[in-house]
């Protein structure tokens, strides 16, 4: 490993440079990757904690379909809020220092869950505790700023998707964990579910604490942090990233949420909704490095632009099935939004840094140091992650809210799921207008 001033300090980092990434540089890469990835999948497990455990929450809280939904809704809004100083603590801290202190953060709202979770407990302390899970959507945000410093231009597809699928892996993980606890342990149990996560949590932080690394070379930039909040493609892909991600996350909040009230008769007990709400969070996760890599090959924009062509479709489907009553229908088109919205996080993403990418370009077309150059392009990269990884999240309070509204008002989801269907479309065009449409002022690549 490159000398430094501590043992987990690399000083020289040069992933753009071949020799150096074929001998040193993809073997660090690699493990500190791989760990990320344990302490964001933990992270995502925490954050979604709440998805599971209100599939618990039976007459004995009093606590009705409204209610529930706005107790899904708190800690992703409060994960969203803390993405962004989550990202910029990676520089001030180091990448590896910071993995260690998020992941014991974690240990906050699993205890606290544990201990206040059984009938007679009041709807304010959940909605508290609740909240307080937001903790781990921050982790996101950090790791995947900490893993594109590690990487070169050419694999951020591959590697950015990899990081976040398997972080969204913990999403179906900690409802596949709230199943088996159903099946061993019965339904009157659901401070066991936070109580597991502990130990594992100490794992993520040990390991992190033991072999990942700090890049010494990388600091926030404010002024990058300047630019990019004046850059229009900044909250143009916050936008494409709340319809992807958003509609990912906040449908895996709400999916079991939605079986049990939209389609009571079939699923009439917390094991029946979860024994299905974990399949479409499952695949979604899957799938995400499969988008960064059609990304690639074929572009993000033009990837992202079908993605959103085929979520309005499977909006309307389930809006289909909805209004039929058609159950087989209903889970296979929220199944496939789930995959699509999979793979347009990858893709998004992977727009990112080619956007700063093409930029940097231009700027050396006009006599910039190259060096320099790719510097700020780097940078820029990082911060929009930031930015786009926060305002992307809040979807999913919208998404929860959309839901709790709609429920409210008919007793049904379908004004949410037509809400769904306009906006995918309207990302859909943003998307064209901006990175597909011939003119002079489209940028290379992305």
């Amino acid at each position: 490993m490159p000398g430094g001033r501590r043992r987990h300090d690399i000083d020289d980092w040069r992933p753009e440079d071949p020799g150096f990434w074929r001998e040193t540089g993809a073997r660090v890469a690699r493990r500190n990757l791989v760990l990320s990835v344990l302490s964001e999948h933990i992270g995502f497990s925490v954050w979604s904690l709440w998805s599971v455990l209100v599939l618990f929450l039976g007459p004995e809280y009093g606590i009705d379909a409204a209610g529930k939904f706005l107790l899904t809704a708190l800690p992703t809004a409060l994960g969203a809020v803390l993405r962004l100083p989550y990202t910029f603590a990676v520089a001030v801290f180091g990448g590896r220092n910071w993995t260690v202190v998020s992941a014991l953060l974690l240990l906050v709202p699993t205890v606290l869950a544990g201990v206040v979770l059984e009938p007679g407990v009041s709807y304010g302390t959940l909605l508290a505790v609740a909240c307080v899970a937001g903790v781990g959507g921050g982790n996101f945000a950090s790791s995947m700023a900490n893993i594109n410093a590690f990487y070169p231009q050419r694999l951020k597809g591959w590697a950015l998707g990899l990081n976040a699928g398997g972080g969204n892996l913990g999403v179906p993980a900690v409802q596949l964990a709230g199943l088996l606890l159903m099946a061993v342990a019965g339904t009157g149990s659901p401070r066991l579910l936070p109580l597991v996560y502990i130990p594992l949590i100490a794992l993520a932080a040990l390991a992190a604490a033991l072999r990942m690394d700090n890049l010494t070379a990388l600091r926030n930039d404010r002024r990058a942090m300047r630019d990019v909040c004046r850059e229009p493609h900044t909250w143009i892909m916050s936008v494409l990233y709340i319809g992807t991600f958003g509609s990912f996350i906040g449908f895996g909040f709400a999916f079991g949420q939605v079986l049990q009230v939209q389609f009571h008769d079939h699923f009439d007990t917390p094991v029946k909704a979860a024994g299905v709400t974990f399949l479409g969070p499952l695949l979604g996760s899957l799938v995400r490095p499969v988008g960064g890599l059609m990304a690639d090959r074929w572009g993000g924009a033009r990837v992202t632009v079908w993605i959103y062509a085929a979520m309005a479709a499977g909006a309307a489907a389930v809006l289909a099935a909805s209004r039929r009553g058609s159950l087989p229908l209903f889970v296979t088109g929220f199944v496939a939004l789930f995959v699509l919205s999979g793979i347009g996080n990858g893709s998004t993403y992977k727009m990112i840094p080619a956007i700063f990418r093409a930029k940097a370009g231009a700027e050396v077309a006009s006599g910039a140091d190259p060096e320099a150059a790719e510097q700020r392009s780097r940078r820029r990269a990082s911060a929009l992650i930031g930015i786009a990884g926060a305002v992307g999240a809040f979807g999913g309070v919208l998404v929860n809210i959309a839901f709790r509204q709609s429920f409210l008002a008919s007793g049904n989801g379908e004004a949410a799921y037509l809400a769904f269907l306009a906006a995918y479309a309207v990302c859909l065009v943003l998307t064209w207008a901006v990175y597909l449409r011939p003119s002079d002022r489209r940028l290379p690549g992305v």
